[in-house]
């Protein structure tokens, strides 16, 4: 069975994230799973190639926070994720959960992020991006 699209660009943001050329990249596909292209992965060489680009220095994200479940009406999941993150960015890892819930409460009167609705969320969301355009 092959991989999922998202795995695969998972493979390629790894790649671009150490900066590993185009030849050595096949290179690791053949030697290391046995296969010339990505869509040609299984499971076992997907974990096999992920563990090579761990090795080569790439980390992947991990959840920052609670996970506040499926709530109707409320953020979801990867809309709070998002916003961690790009608050970490934006502050560059000086200002945690905290600093974020005192700039959720004075800006959009929410008092944290599990009491963020779900039509604020891309409003808090274009918010974030454009204040780390501008510090930028």
């Amino acid at each position: 069975m092959s991989i999922t699209n998202n795995q695969i660009k998972l493979l390629f943001t790894a790649k671009g994230k150490v900066e590993m050329t185009e030849e050595t990249f096949r290179s690791a596909l053949v030697q290391i799973a046995g296969v010339t292209s990505t869509k040609e992965l299984d499971k076992d060489g997907f974990e096999a190639i992920m563990g090579f680009m761990e090795y080569c220095g790439f980390t992947p994200l991990t959840a920052r926070g609670a996970n506040y479940g499926d709530r109707p009406g409320m953020a979801s999941f990867a809309q709070i994720e998002l916003i961690r993150v790009l608050w970490h960015e934006y502050t560059h890892g000086k200002a945690g959960e905290d600093e974020l819930n005192k700039w959720l409460e004075r800006c959009w009167k929410v008092s944290s992020l599990r009491f963020l609705r779900s039509q604020n969320a891309p409003k808090v969301i274009t918010a974030l991006k454009a204040m780390k355009s501008r510090a930028a």
